[in-house]
């Protein structure tokens, strides 16, 4: 009998998690497609914005399938030929399939905001991450100060946990480069009137009193008007800044628009009980309109479910219905403090903070062996600057 010819577009969580559960079954041929050589490990990407080694957050995808049964294309999905069944590259080729996994995840959305897109900074991949930080070395190399005012707009996770990183790791750079004893001033921008909107009052008020505790501002209820080069309009407020990191807004990929697939209000692929929106296609993680998309722990369910599935089929077994579940929420907010919310289980504090490391263990054995994870978590305690002047600071610290 013929392999199924699987092809898998993403090189995400859902997608990464989908190929290492098919290649162990001879009965597929699987291939995995992604723009990018790199996974990015987004729990712990707000760590790598302020010096945590590069290895914690950036995984190679080739490192991940190292003995596995999986063909490895590095390109980007453009044009889907159902009647053919094939999906064609940007490198001009066509590959074909049997079955398709579409786990293309998100891109970032300005909303149209006038001069949004031009003057802020991003923190979705690594290049928009070492856009950010050259800029902050170089303000304080050049300029030989800190910026007025430091922004981020967006109070979901990852703006709470970047906020709540910023003060700290300006401050360790102001005394790197030998500048004169200053409090940064950050700010934390939501739209909403409160901080996690999908979360309790509890849950954000505690959140807001922790930041404003290790010298974050809060403002609630004012979004983003307008951003110049060096000011920006929140609300009717126009503040003096550099510094803007946007997190608030993110669209699904245009991959699905483009390719006339059908579009949901909250702009999500339809998908079906078994996560399939066509035939022999399944639309997974971020990009399917299911109650917990956009959480890395959905995305990683989602491909084993579907993975499954698709085993069952070939054992001549019904498939099984798609049942929803409710990842755990743990955000950190500064050093050591995290809150994790699950169902009706709120904790804060130290005890959060452990959890959320051990959850990030976790993540990293969803996708690597032990060995592996070793490695990661030891990456996950080291620092590592490309600035001379804070690399220097460093050495001379470390050698007291």
């Amino acid at each position: 009998m013929a392999r199924k010819n699987v092809l898998i577009i993403g090189g995400g969580f859902g997608g990464v998690k989908a190929a290492l559960i098919l290649s162990k079954d001879p009965r597929f041929e699987v291939s995995l497609m992604s723009k990018s050589q790199d996974l990015v490990f987004y729990p712990t990407l707000y760590e790598t914005i302020t010096s945590h080694r590069d290895p914690n957050s950036l995984i190679p995808i080739k490192n991940l399938f190292t003995g596995k049964r999986i063909k490895l294309i590095f390109e980007e999905a453009k044009t889907l030929n159902r009647q053919s069944k094939t999906l064609k590259a940007s490198d001009g080729l066509e590959y074909k399939y049997d079955i398709l996994i579409l786990a293309l995840g998100v891109v970032t959305n300005y909303f149209g905001i006038p001069g949004l897109k031009e003057n802020s900074y991003s923190i979705k991949n690594f290049e928009e991450i070492n856009r950010f930080k050259s800029h902050l070395h170089k303000e304080m190399i050049e300029d030989q100060k800190l910026d007025k005012h430091y922004l981020v707009i967006g109070g979901g996770p990852t703006g709470i946990e970047l906020a709540g990183t910023l003060p700290g790791y300006l401050r360790q750079l102001s005394y790197n480069h030998g500048l004169k004893e200053h409090k940064p001033m950050v700010t934390l921008i939501e739209a909403a009137p409160k901080l996690l909107p999908n979360l309790s009052k509890e849950v954000s008020v505690s959140i807001q009193r922790k930041l404003k505790k290790i010298g974050v501002n809060v403002i609630t209820k004012q979004a983003i008007k307008r951003l110049d080069d060096d000011q920006a309009l929140i609300g009717d407020k126009v503040i003096k800044t550099k510094t803007v990191v946007w997190t608030a807004g993110v669209s699904n990929n245009p991959f699905f628009v483009l390719n006339n697939f059908s579009i949901l209000t909250r702009g999500k692929v339809a998908v079906n009980t078994y996560l399939s929106t066509e035939k022999d296609i399944y639309v997974i993680g971020d990009n399917a309109d299911t109650p917990y998309s956009g959480m890395a722990q959905t995305a990683i369910w989602d491909a084993e479910f579907v993975a499954k599935n698709l085993i069952r089929i070939e054992d001549g077994k019904e498939p099984r219905s798609y049942n929803a579940k409710k990842p755990i929420t743990i955000i950190p907010v500064g050093p050591k403090w995290a809150v994790l919310v699950w169902k009706k289980i709120k904790i804060y504090g130290y005890l959060g903070w452990l959890l959320r490391g051990s959850a990030d263990v976790i993540g990293f054995h969803d996708l690597e062996a032990w060995d592996k994870v070793t490695k990661q978590i030891i990456g996950h305690t080291s620092l590592e600057e490309e600035c001379p002047v804070c690399n220097i600071a460093k050495m001379a610290k470390n050698s007291f």
